[in-house]
């Protein structure tokens, strides 16, 4: 992985004192909207870390694919992963 593993890691463990704090909501029966808005920030971290590991897979290892003549398999590779995200 070329990300940023520092800054990844310290937004996964923002996105873990959530699910964790979520969790807590859940068992305390908490207001519903409360836990959904939770549930949104915990989403929103989770994709900022995505954003952050797909550019900079883009950035290094489809560059570096095609300096190596891989260009067919790394276009297909970010084809299907756009359309796992488009779901």
């Amino acid at each position: 992985m070329k990300a940023d593993k520092a800054k990844v890691t310290r937004l996964l463990k923002t996105a873990r004192g959530q699910i964790d704090g979520l969790l807590k909501m859940v068992e305390e029966d908490r207001y519903c909207v409360d836990v959904s808005n939770q549930l949104m920030a915990a989403q929103a971290i989770l994709q900022k870390v995505n954003n952050e590991i797909i550019h900079a897979h883009l950035r290094n290892c489809v560059k570096e694919g095609f300096s190596e003549g891989k260009e067919e398999e790394k276009i297909e590779e970010i084809v299907k992963l756009i359309d796992k995200l488009s779901k």
